[in-house]
């Protein structure tokens, strides 16, 4: 199946445009996904031989979201769902229906700076949200030893760390919250930017990153990547079924074993799989349904050259997710793109179907 998609994007890249001149498509949005997209965005500059450049800007789920609707982007990245206020806002100025397009998955880990523990530290979902409220607030604390009966805690105060942005890590951390503590449900909820109970906060994933580094008895919340790229010691957690489980690709692909929604409103989060990480989320690309009615996008050319790109970074650009800790897409996700592309148009004309066409998909 690898081995035929590969093919086939190789046929897309090489079906004809209208014009050979250079293109460059803009996004900006979560810096969760931000090692992923910048990768394929290289790989694919070498791929069109430097006619196609992707320029991303990681500046959060918040912003990337903002710079969708207010049409500055021709693509926005996101770990939240677009609600139903932003989907009414872009059907109702012509752009239709604004997809949410799963382009990868990955873990949200606890990060902490403790001198002399290194990664590895378990935690529950009753422990992380306890820490987070503000009502474990030692690392000495008994319900962290408990879990931890071999380390050699050190009696240091706990400093919260969170994102200060919109973020899409925060999305999938606090919906994971929701599902495991009750008082959090209840006094915080989830989404990109919340009302944190306690802490300090971080901008990017770079931002909570660097706190912690640099902060003693520090504890936060990254994507995985994030972590292992700055050297960050992180926990492993317990998941429902009572397993204490090492953030790994593995488990991620178990967390996203789950089954997908007509209107793939997906967040995977405290999974039912026995042996899967339990905070794991998809990172979102946010296209027009009508592509001409994104005042980013001038000519029908950028908006085949957008579509040629995704199509690329759900198939052969998956190769790239691996070795950044990142998982591939399920199969039912990739279907679930295509048929999203399918519907996508430039003045009326099913482009989105053609460029498929043209692919042999």
């Amino acid at each position: 199946m690898r081995k035929l998609l590969s093919t086939l994007a190789a046929a897309l890249l090489l079906a004809p445009v209208a014009s050979a001149q250079n293109v460059e498509l803009l996004g900006a949005g979560a810096t969760f996904p931000a090692p992923l997209v910048t990768s394929m965005a290289d790989t694919y500059r070498d791929v069109t031989e430097g006619r196609v450049t992707v320029n991303y800007q990681s500046i959060g789920s918040g912003g990337g979201i903002r710079q969708f609707t207010e049409q500055t982007v021709m693509f926005g990245m996101s770990e939240a769902f677009l609600n139903d206020e932003q989907l009414a806002a872009i059907a109702e100025a012509g752009g239709g229906v604004a997809f949410n397009m799963p382009i990868t998955l990955g873990d949200v880990v606890v990060t902490y700076n403790l001198p002399g523990v290194e990664t590895g530290l378990v935690f529950d979902g009753d422990t992380i949200a306890e820490i987070f409220l503000g009502n474990i607030t030692t690392w000495a604390d008994p319900q962290i030893a408990l879990l931890n009966p071999d380390v050699q805690l050190p009696p240091l105060p706990i400093t919260v760390v969170h994102r200060s942005d919109g973020s899409g890590t925060t999305n999938v951390f606090t919906n994971y919250l929701t599902k495991v503590s009750p008082t959090w449900n209840e006094r915080v909820g989830f989404a990109t930017s919340v009302n944190w109970p306690t802490g300090i906060g971080g901008n990017g994933n770079e931002g909570v990153a660097g706190v912690v580094q640099n902060t003693p008895g520090a504890i936060g919340y990254n994507s995985a990547v994030y972590a292992v790229l700055n050297d960050i010691a992180y926990g492993y957690v317990e998941n429902k079924s009572g397993n204490v489980i090492v953030p790994s690709l593995e488990a991620t692909s178990l967390a996203a074993d789950v089954p997908l929604p007509s209107d793939t409103r997906i967040l995977v989060t405290d999974t039912d799989a026995a042996d899967g990480y339990p905070i794991a989320g998809f990172a979102w690309m946010l296209m027009y349904e009508n592509l001409d009615a994104n005042n980013a996008i001038s000519t029908r050319e950028e908006a085949e050259e957008l579509l040629k790109f995704v199509v690329w970074a759900i198939t052969d650009g998956q190769d790239l997710a691996e070795p950044l800790a990142f998982s591939r897409i399920p199969a039912a996700v990739l279907e679930l793109n295509l048929d999203m592309i399918r519907q996508m148009k430039w003045q009326g004309e099913d482009l989105g179907a053609q460029v498929l066409a043209d692919a042999g998909l």
